[in-house]
């Protein structure tokens, strides 16, 4: 069974936050704390954090798998809860906010694998500028222990849909962890 919730759920009284970072967060870490606040110094403003209880590529969280996992912020910051699978959908949700990710998030947001057309994937970054959000990518470590970096990518885009990515340089943030490492060390 999944968890019906509306589509936006926060903190009571906080406004829509201006830089967000969304995640699966299976486990938080490091990482995923580092990226937030190395982004609040690069942008000038909080961060907040985003769950979705939907994904493309897995089953809707459970009730209990969302309430475990939410239970990682009580001492870490905001976190919004949403029904946005996809970066599309949650620029409809938070319209001119800075999405903050790692590089192989927004490596997932040209792929499109998970837009279902090059032509969709095209539509969603230009739905995204449009709604006058941009992304912050920090680097992130493979398999194979390769740092990479936005720049690798950025010769792929248009000169327009450039605009919507911004990278923080290897200098300003790398943390060489990731949820996966963790689930498969544990």
């Amino acid at each position: 069974m999944t968890t019906q919730i509306p589509t936006l759920i926060g903190p009571a009284g906080t406004p829509v936050p201006k830089a967000i970072l969304p995640g699966s967060f299976n486990p938080l870490h490091q990482g995923h704390l580092q990226l937030a606040t190395t982004a609040c110094q690069w942008l000038g403003c909080d961060v907040h954090y985003e769950l979705s209880i939907k994904n493309v590529d897995k089953q809707d969280l459970t009730e209990e798998v969302l309430q475990q996992r939410a239970a990682q912020f009580s001492t870490v910051g905001p976190l919004w809860l949403t029904r946005a699978a996809r970066f599309v959908e949650k620029a409809y949700v938070f319209p001119g906010v800075w999405f903050v990710v790692g590089y192989d998030t927004a490596v997932r947001m040209l792929d499109p694998k998970y837009s279902g057309s090059e032509a969709t994937r095209d539509l969603a970054l230009q739905t995204l500028l449009s709604l006058e959000c941009r992304v912050l990518v920090g680097g992130r470590i493979d398999a194979m222990g390769t740092f990479h970096t936005w720049k690798e990518q950025a010769e792929r885009l248009s000169q327009q849909h450039a605009k919507l990515f911004e990278e923080l340089p290897e200098e300003a943030f790398r943390v060489d962890i990731s949820s996966t490492m963790l689930r498969v060390k544990s």
